[in-house]
């Protein structure tokens, strides 16, 4: 099987055409990201679910942990989606760049999260004393560092589904780097 498709509100489930709905009125547009996990009677609403559940972190700390996540992981979709989301939050193109190659020399805070999420993402869960050190002197807790896991987890399964699948990008197309 080469070609992956996606499926449309009437290929899906009734309780998968709800959330169709849910996000056409949220969104404006179902993402086909989402539409594939339809193809599962209840992987979309357990993503969504897992997605959006309450966090210790802001909105643009977990912007930072999927951006980078994205990138280390090869996922255009997830860079493409988290580029307008990371300016949605407040990033510059030139920052949300910057975030996808590592760093954040704009924040120092920031800066500590997207190594200690690269370090984690990079060695399976593993980070080294110095970059652990880093993230917990820049004002983390380890409630913050589960919350980080967590998110690094979601993204990693976002990230697979597409580099698996290769569906159509329904966002801008994020820069390459």
């Amino acid at each position: 099987m080469s070609k992956f498709s996606v499926p449309t509100r009437e290929e899906v489930s009734a309780n998968n055409q709800a959330i169709f709905d849910n996000l056409q009125k949220g969104l404006g547009f179902v993402p086909n990201l989402y539409a594939y996990y339809a193809k599962n009677q209840t992987a979309l609403g357990d993503y969504l679910a897992l997605q959006n559940r309450k966090s210790t972190l802001k909105a643009k700390e977990r912007e930072v942990v999927n951006l980078i996540t994205s990138q280390i992981n090869g996922c255009e979709y997830c860079q493409s989606a988290h580029t307008v989301l990371g300016k949605m939050n407040g990033f510059t193109d030139e920052q949300v760049l910057e975030l996808r190659r590592g760093s954040a020399a704009f924040d120092t805070k920031l800066d500590a999260l997207v190594k200690f999420t690269a370090s984690v993402v990079e060695n399976k869960g593993k980070a080294t004393d110095a970059i652990k050190t880093a993230f917990f002197e820049a004002g983390y807790t380890e409630e913050n560092m589960i919350d980080v896991v967590i998110v690094v987890g979601d993204k990693v399964i976002s990230n697979y589904i597409h580099n698996l699948a290769g569906f159509a990008i329904d966002f801008p197309l994020a820069p390459k780097l």
